[in-house]
């Protein structure tokens, strides 16, 4: 990607929202780049209102581009994301694991598909509004360690992170909101998105519906049929299962999901099933394409925002495997390992300056 001009010129995503936003308008202020947004059309489905279900928030990214006095393209990936996050989503919860579709949706769509796409327009950069801080080919834990979001951006590799920037990887969410005020943003009080990436605040069931058929099957506990599931694509490990009770009425969360025999095992909140000591990491990507000395001491993340636990990397008949410092609940198939280096503890360090996020794997 080469500038033909002074200035380094920079595609911004502008999903709409305030993070995005801000990371835009910083980058204006600096007088450094040239800057271009773009509104990336991943998902389109029609409201019950029969409207577009990505048209609100593309009139916003289109007023703070007004704003800012920005260019902006809106460039169609349905197909890419169809293709490589949906398909790979509908596949894991059939064989009744549980994905992480933001994980992949950043490894090959915006860091892979907007990502090219930026280098065929000619752009040096692609900048987004996460909260992450790259540094030397690096990829570190944002100064805001609550809404850090390496987790996932861990399948990136230091090529895709040489050429992605992350604007408000140094501030914080209040200080954000602050800084679209005042840069009298429209979408300075625009709450957030928390529903599946690109596709909104849906129950997850009511989606998967749509293309994965009920299957139902039995509901043990304690070796005995309580009741009857949905199917297991609907249920995730550790999570407290509604609808049947037993003698002693306590709650129930789901323990495990015999794929074979159809059966959802279900279980207290203190059932040693649920609580595991190690597990097989596979699909394991190392951001600095270097061998590492195993064993690894390191930490480990197993869920988004997830307090790190300490653990061990282990390499074992060309296996991937974490042994936990402390048993982990939940541990769920199809889901993210995610990988940091401790960090150092000094005086005068600030949040978030020294954690780096080594890579991660898929939960075997």
């Amino acid at each position: 990607m080469n500038s033909r001009k002074n200035k380094i010129k920079v595609l911004v995503a502008l999903s709409g929202g305030v993070d995005s936003s801000v990371a835009a308008a910083l980058l204006v202020a600096s007088k450094k780049y040239e800057v271009t947004g773009a509104f990336m059309i991943n998902y389109d489905e029609k409201n019950p209102d029969g409207v577009n279900c990505y048209l609100h928030d593309y009139r916003d990214a289109v007023r703070v581009a007004a704003k800012l006095g920005i260019p902006i393209l809106k460039l169609d990936f349905k197909k890419e994301y169809s293709e490589k996050v949906l398909s790979y989503m509908y596949s894991e919860y059939e064989k009744g694991r549980t994905p992480n579709p933001d994980v992949m949706c950043n490894s090959f769509i915006k860091f892979g598909s907007w990502l090219d796409k930026a280098k065929e327009l000619e752009f040096d950069y692609l900048a987004t509004g996460h909260y992450a801080v790259t540094k030397n080919g690096k990829l570190l834990v944002s100064r805001d360690e609550n809404k850090d979001q390496t987790y996932f951006l861990h399948q990136l590799n230091r090529n895709q992170l040489a050429h992605s920037m992350f604007p408000i990887g140094e501030y914080t969410k209040p200080e954000v909101r602050k800084l679209a005020e005042k840069f009298d943003l429209p979408t300075a009080d625009k709450e957030e998105s928390m529903g599946i990436c690109f596709i909104g605040e849906v129950p997850i069931k009511e989606f998967l519906q749509k293309r994965i058929a009920l299957k139902p099957g039995n509901i043990l506990f304690q070796g005995k049929v309580i009741g009857v599931h949905d199917g297991l694509s609907f249920y995730t490990i550790g999570e407290r299962h509604l609808g049947v009770k037993t003698n002693d009425n306590q709650p129930l969360y789901v323990l495990d999901k015999n794929i074979k025999s159809n059966e959802l095992i279900v279980g207290h909140e203190h059932d040693p099933m649920l609580y595991k000591k190690e597990s097989e990491i596979e699909k394991v990507n190392w951001i600095s394409g270097q061998t590492l000395k195993f064993p690894l001491k390191c930490e480990v993340r197993l869920r988004h925002r997830q307090p790190l636990q300490k653990c061990v990397v282990m390499m074992v008949d060309g296996r991937v495997i974490v042994k936990f410092g402390t048993d982990q609940r939940a541990v769920t198939p199809g889901q993210f390992a995610v990988f940091y280096l401790p960090r150092r503890s000094h005086k005068g360090a600030k949040a978030g300056k020294n954690g780096e996020c080594l890579g991660g794997g898929v939960i075997k």
